[in-house]
């Protein structure tokens, strides 16, 4: 017998309120110990409950908020320390009221289920396992831009179970956590910066040097591309009909739309810078050769003089 169901029983095993029922109401012993144990478990249960929910978890709450714990998973973990307050409630209720052998039927009861459920829900439960790594190990958060197995898009939810994305193209992808911790997620915006890679082409008798200036200055001169680490330009194929350049720049506070924006601007003024200097960008030229043949030509000329 618990220490709860000792303090709130008499020696005789009747509840301490049955027994000031049945003295001072004179209320019969059998209907005594009913509404006693039922109060016993009604006054236990909400003694427990309240201040579990008055002191718990707002210290909990406190604890997270210190720890910097992110608000999409602070959510979830309230929700089981408040399951779990409740079981502790009732537990406490039902020893108070006089039913020990009730709780520990329970007991056995929920074990048994919890070891049928496990079995029959394994993919459920490896998702949950999945999600807890995500909160602790933290490889992505809520407005992240992140890419896997050929995916992209920005999370907007993250569970213990699921994680919801938004594609580019306002798709919403239900992303079972499990296949974001088994595969490479790419995180392009988990840092403060993102470089970017842009390939220019020129012709082979544009001058290298002049291209160069030109790529160099159009990133210098746009307020979103960072001077330190500085924009650089490199000299990375000899193509069929091309010499390419690319230019390495980097950005801060990075987005998917940011990085479109940045991008698209950037090669747009090179571009114009390009005409304006009078340095060509190639496209590839295809020749096309070969014979025809006529066959059995005579016949053909017998066949019109017909």
């Amino acid at each position: 017998m618990s220490t709860s169901a000792i303090a709130l029983q008499t020696p005789d095993g009747s509840t301490f309120v049955a027994r000031l029922l049945q003295d001072i109401l004179g209320v019969p012993v059998g209907l005594a110990d009913i509404i006693g144990s039922a109060i016993s478990f009604v006054v236990a249960f909400a003694v427990v409950y309240l201040a579990g929910k008055a002191v718990l978890l707002p210290l909990l709450s406190r604890v997270m908020n210190r720890r910097g714990i992110e608000a999409h998973a602070k959510k979830p973990l309230m929700r089981i320390v408040g399951v779990v307050v409740i079981f502790a409630a009732l537990t406490v209720a039902l020893a108070a009221a006089g039913f020990p052998n009730f709780l520990q039927s329970v007991a056995t009861i929920a074990a048994a289920a919890t070891l049928a459920i496990g079995l029959a829900l394994q993919d459920v439960l490896q998702n949950f396992v999945a999600g807890v790594f995500i909160f602790t190990d933290k490889p992505f958060r809520i407005g992240d831009w992140i890419e896997w197995d050929g995916n992209s898009g920005v999370v907007e939810d993250i569970s213990f179970r699921v994680t919801r994305v938004r594609t580019f193209d306002n798709e919403l992808l239900t992303v079972p956590n499990s296949q974001l911790t088994d595969g490479v997620i790419k995180n392009p915006v988990a840092k403060d910066k993102l470089r970017l890679q842009v390939p220019f082409g020129i012709g082979y008798d544009d001058d290298i040097d002049a291209a160069t200036e030109i790529i160099v200055e159009e990133a210098e001169s746009d307020p979103d591309i960072l001077d330190d680490p500085a924009p650089s330009v490199r000299l990375t194929e000899l193509g069929d009909s091309s010499v390419t350049l690319t230019s390495r720049v980097w950005i801060a506070s990075p987005s998917r739309s940011d990085f479109v924006k940045t991008r698209g601007k950037y090669v747009q003024r090179v571009k114009q810078r390009f005409d304006d200097a009078g340095i060509d960008i190639p496209y590839p030229n295809r020749t096309v050769g070969g014979n025809l043949t006529i066959s059995d030509s005579e016949s053909l000329g017998a066949g019109a003089d017909d």
